[in-house]
């Protein structure tokens, strides 16, 4: 189990990413690639990236970064810096930016579990040709297990910080962390991670804890090994139905007057309301007051929605919080 002791002042200082966070949705897919585990609702993500990949990893282009981040147990901590919460490119020159220290420490420690290629050695040493090589590589494999499905992670993602900031609305920080339950227990300053590889505590100072939801990240949340560094916790989200490939735009966006016009003869004019109320997370007994109907209608109208694959339910406790699915939101923004 990991145990998190937050102070007064870490709890306020909690905060959940602007957005889904590049680096680690790639270096956790390239965990979720490797591993033994065929999660149904990734079977077509992970059979199109494998049979993309297999020419570059047989001519050894991404032989390092897939050495670096085996399927399971410990992976480097200066794969997923801080800054990547900035975008990308950002991640990308903290990782070029890593000081040798810090890249000896981190593959000390992943050698002592897993074979390494003898590349591994000179990024050990901090050579920059062999750290360009790095993180071009993580330029090429995005470009084919990222990039494509980057709409729908984003989804996921959003729709899971608009649960967490319903949360916070309603309980404060301390809401937010409580939401967090069942992979997470709070209870009176300690955030429990259950089911954790390793028996590990982490106190945080005064320095708070950034929440990183994560559409790659597997059933059990995930700490970066050091306790020196910015404490972040990345945990999994609902991902909404899984991944296929963004579909290929039309000729042009339409208006968004004729677009919601449009809707509305498509699904009926209350039911494309209830989408649109949706946009931001709504709660059923919100549709009902925002909508002016019923609470029966709108749990008969978000089921239709739901069950048609626009919308997707989450319970918590007494309240169901509705928030758009990736085809519900391009029906939205058509």
């Amino acid at each position: 189990m990991l145990t998190i002791h937050f102070s007064g002042e870490d709890v306020l200082r909690t905060r959940v990413a602007p957005a889904a966070d590049p680096v680690w949705e790639l270096v956790l897919s390239l965990h979720l690639l490797q591993g033994r585990s065929r999660e149904p609702l990734m079977a077509h993500w992970h059979r199109g990236v494998a049979r993309e990949l297999r020419r570059d990893r047989a001519s050894g282009q991404l032989r390092l970064l897939f050495a670096l981040n085996p399927p399971r147990g410990y992976f480097p901590d200066f794969l997923t810096p801080y800054a990547s919460t900035g975008g990308f490119e950002a991640g990308l020159d903290a990782v070029r930016s890593t000081p040798t220290m810090l890249l000896h420490r981190d593959l000390t420690v992943l050698a002592g579990d897993h074979p390494l290629p003898s590349s591994a050695a000179a990024l050990a040493r901090g050579e920059p040709e062999v750290l360009r090589h790095l993180t071009d590589s993580m330029e090429q494999y995005r470009s084919v297990a990222i990039e494509p499905y980057w709409g729908r992670i984003q989804a996921a993602v959003e729709a899971d910080r608009a649960r967490r900031a319903r949360a916070m609305l309603d309980g404060g920080a301390e809401g937010l962390l409580a939401s967090l339950r069942p992979n997470m227990r709070w209870k009176s300053g300690v955030l429990e991670v259950r089911d954790y590889p390793d028996n590990r505590e982490l106190h945080l100072d005064g320095r708070g804890l950034l929440l990183v939801p994560s559409f790659f990240c597997a059933r059990t949340p995930v700490a970066l090994l050091d306790p020196a560094l910015p404490p972040v916790l990345v945990y999994p989200v609902d991902r909404l139905g899984g991944l296929a490939p963004a579909s290929v735009s039309g000729a042009g966006p339409t208006a968004e007057g004729s677009g919601r016009e449009a809707l509305a003869a498509l699904l009926g004019r209350t039911r494309a309301a209830v989408l649109e109320a949706s946009d931001g997370g709504c709660t059923t007994g919100e549709v009902a007051r925002r909508l002016n109907i019923s609470p029966a209608a709108a749990s008969q109208h978000t089921a239709v929605l739901r069950n048609a694959g626009l919308l997707v339910s989450q319970r918590d406790r007494n309240t169901v919080l509705h928030t758009l699915t990736p085809l519900g939101r391009a029906m939205l923004n058509a």
